[in-house]
């Protein structure tokens, strides 16, 4: 099947070709017809899969036919749950978009909220916001949304997970009741299911994949060392390897300054990203990082969300997740586009039953070395984790569990000292 089929204009499909693009993504060929025949959808789809063409082509294909009206009005509004996943969403806009006459525009928090009002007063078609930012544009009056006849919620699990629910209830409450309503998700939480019933209207259900399954093309490895050697065995692998690109996962904000900070001593170039950073200092860590001025990127669970880079080799789990379907997310960064990758885990033994937990929900064993050189102490005993304060709640409501993060032996374990985050979510 090629694009030409799915019922595209000219315009689109010169842009798709602009693009390099011939054949749609098996999630692109069933959401696209569904949603040209104006259909609500809910979409099972992990990142990777093409998702974001998948409800941008359609969105400005609908668009495209409607009955012209005059001036720039907002018709279509996007919602995701972090800035980078929002700018992410903007480019893919503006680069299919590029041959049809819509002005599109970005709206986060992190940035100065004036020159986001002058773009909205000089009238823009399609809106991609962050929850929170978009509530300050309403309560400002700067955003009319009267017009919207097109609702999208992108990664809608990660942002119920970042505790965004009321902020998404006082926006649908805002907008018109006749609208197309998509929504993309991951996973399939008891929550997503009650926010579908509330938003969705006779939902075409569309799933490319079976949910929290590991993909099959990703080469998935644990290396069992000792927590206080994690990063050791990190740079020596990495300079072993000679690895020019490597995603690496920590659970804190704290966390990933300290490693990003021990690599660049270790003479391996490095960026830390996550919440606590400015919107600035976050664009920049991943420009390079996508350049190559930066071998290694150390980023947080929610601040990766919308890291889009195609033929990432490699990605490290610092430490493991204590949700596991955060594993199935993080790995699944790498191995995209047909492209083989690489992950891998360092797991210390407080983290042994965050790893059963994994291989239950993946249905895998997974691989475990322990190299030599690296091998782990057997009289070193497990130790509670501070889970530290990168989420904004503890997702699905687990309790307290057990896991370390990178610091020493059970009596020199430094602490995390941050607190959960408290009051509305970043934006």
């Amino acid at each position: 099947m090629s694009f030409e089929t799915l019922g595209l204009s000219k315009e689109l499909l010169k842009a798709i070709k602009e693009q390099g693009y011939d054949k749609p993504t098996p999630i692109q060929k069933q959401a696209i017809p569904v949603i040209l025949e104006k259909k609500d959808v809910l979409a099972g789809a992990q990142t990777g899969t093409g998702k974001t063409a998948g409800f941008t082509l359609p969105m400005l294909e609908l668009l495209h036919r409607a009955k012209p009206t005059k001036g720039h009005h907002v018709k279509a509004l996007i919602l995701t749950p972090t800035r980078e996943l929002a700018a992410q969403v903007g480019e893919s806009v503006e680069l299919y978009g590029k041959h049809l006459p819509f002005k599109s525009t970005v709206i986060f928090g992190g940035v100065k909220i004036n020159p986001q009002i002058t773009k909205l007063k000089n009238g823009v078609d399609i809106v991609i916001a962050t929850p929170g930012r978009l509530l300050d544009h309403l309560s400002q009056k700067t955003i009319d949304l009267s017009h919207v006849s097109f609702l999208i919620l992108d990664e809608a699990d990660r942002m119920l997970d970042m505790g965004f629910i009321n902020d998404i209830k006082k926006i649908l409450a805002i907008l018109p009741k006749q609208r197309q309503n998509l929504l993309f998700s991951a996973t399939y939480s008891d929550e997503i299911k009650k926010l579908s019933d509330r938003l969705l209207n006779a939902p075409t259900l569309i799933e490319v994949a079976r949910a929290n399954i590991s993909s099959e093309i990703v080469k998935q490895t644990i290396y069992l060392v000792d927590c206080e050697r994690k990063r050791e065995l990190l740079t020596h692998l990495i300079n072993e390897g000679k690895w020019q690109q490597v995603l690496v996962f920590t659970r804190t904000k704290h966390g990933a300054n300290r490693l990003s900070a021990q690599l660049e001593k270790d003479g391996i170039t490095s960026a830390a990203i996550h919440g606590n950073k400015s919107q600035n200092a976050r664009t920049k860590a991943l420009d390079d990082f996508k350049k190559g001025e930066v071998r290694v990127l150390v980023a947080t669970d929610i601040a990766a969300r919308g890291i889009d880079i195609d033929q990432l080799p490699h990605v490290v789990n610092f430490e493991l997740p204590n949700v596991s379907e955060d594993y199935v997310h993080r790995i699944g960064r790498t191995g995209r586009a047909g492209n083989e990758g690489e992950a891998i885990s360092l797991v210390c033994v407080d983290e042994h039953e965050f790893l059963a937990n994994i291989e239950k929900l993946i249905k895998k064993d997974i691989q475990k070395i322990a190299l030599k050189g690296f091998k782990p102490d057997p009289s070193i005993k497990a130790v509670p984790v501070s889970m530290g304060g990168n989420r904004g709640g503890n997702r699905g409501g687990a309790a307290k569990p057990k896991g370390a993060g990178g610091g020493g032996r059970p009596s020199n374990r430094p602490r995390t000292s941050q607190k959960p985050n408290a009051g509305r979510p970043q934006r």
